[in-house]
């Protein structure tokens, strides 16, 4: 994991931001803002513009890694995710066991493939 800077060409966006011990920020960025990701904390970036938005992404480094959500919440048992969160265990066993780097919400965007 790097530093990471956020900065927003076109569009509008909420950053949250999410660290250890049930801490979290979440923040909205609009056309020209910068937001900064401090190494080890896990964030998601959401398009909440009425159109597609841009954004540049730097990192303090050329190496780039990514662990998803949605790769961590399969690694975890569904025991220990209901636990921190609250939730029944039958709620995270519903969640995607696959790699889902940008979604669009809704299934917006979605193309049949043939």
């Amino acid at each position: 994991m790097r530093n990471e800077w956020q900065y927003v060409i076109d569009g509008q966006f909420n950053v949250s931001l999410f660290g250890s011990h049930g801490r979290y920020r979440i923040e909205t960025l609009d056309k020209g803002d910068v937001a900064y990701i401090p190494q080890g904390y896990g964030h998601s970036i959401e398009n909440i513009g009425s159109r597609p938005g841009r954004l540049l992404i730097g990192l303090n480094t050329g190496e780039y890694q990514a662990i998803d959500l949605s790769q961590w919440v399969a690694g975890v048992p569904p025991y220990l995710l209901a636990d921190h969160f609250g939730k029944p265990p039958a709620v995270f066993e519903t969640f995607p066991k696959k790699r889902g780097f940008i979604a669009p919400p809704d299934g917006q965007g979605k193309r049949e493939i043939k």
